[in-house]
């Protein structure tokens, strides 16, 4: 069996280390210029090296919701119909309160979770009838908004349903709702 022999360090060549050259970087930051020439008509033009800040932009517009008009949406009457069963489902516990977050604003949603939560507890105790609607009612005040009521037959007793639903960002969001 023969044994491998240990790597070598590289020979240096006999002429001696490569040759170098030294190279300066050129400096590629703007020229200072003093408070009177940059305020004359005679300022030097645009170089490629400073950049244009705007330090007041209009950001806050371009990402708040945005309105949008009822041609832009869809029908209203089909999406009030099956909003309307689903929030009913919502508040007599049969259906999570999840499914409805992305139709509704924040403090609507916070108010069906907590009903849902009530609910709840509420059918530990037996099974209920599912509550169902039985009429609804669409008028449009102005454009991109819609007021709509609901007739519901929940356990036994009629209740009423208000909502109001907003054209925000292509889609129907629901904006304000009252249970009685």
């Amino acid at each position: 069996m023969r044994i491998p022999e240990p790597a070598r360090p590289p020979v240096p060549h006999a002429s001696g280390p490569a040759p170098f050259s030294v190279r300066h970087v050129p400096d590629l930051a703007p020229r200072r210029i003093s408070a009177d020439e940059a305020w004359t008509s005679e300022s030097a033009p645009y170089t490629q090296e400073s950049l244009a800040l705007d330090f007041f932009p209009a950001m806050e517009d371009d990402f708040a919701r945005q309105p949008t008009r009822s041609s832009d949406l869809p029908d209203p009457e089909p999406f009030v119909a099956k909003i309307a069963q689903a929030m009913v489902e919502v508040i007599s516990g049969q259906r999570p309160a999840t499914q409805l977050i992305r139709h509704t604003s924040p403090t609507v949603y916070s108010l069906l979770a907590r009903r849902a939560l009530v609910s709840t507890r509420r059918l530990a105790a037996g099974p209920r009838r599912p509550a169902v609607v039985r009429r609804i009612r669409v008028c449009e005040p102005t454009d991109g908004v819609v007021e709509a009521c609901a007739v519901v037959v929940s356990h036994g007793r009629v209740r009423a349903l208000a909502f109001r639903l907003e054209g925000l960002d292509g889609r129907w969001l629901m904006t304000q709702v009252a249970v009685g």
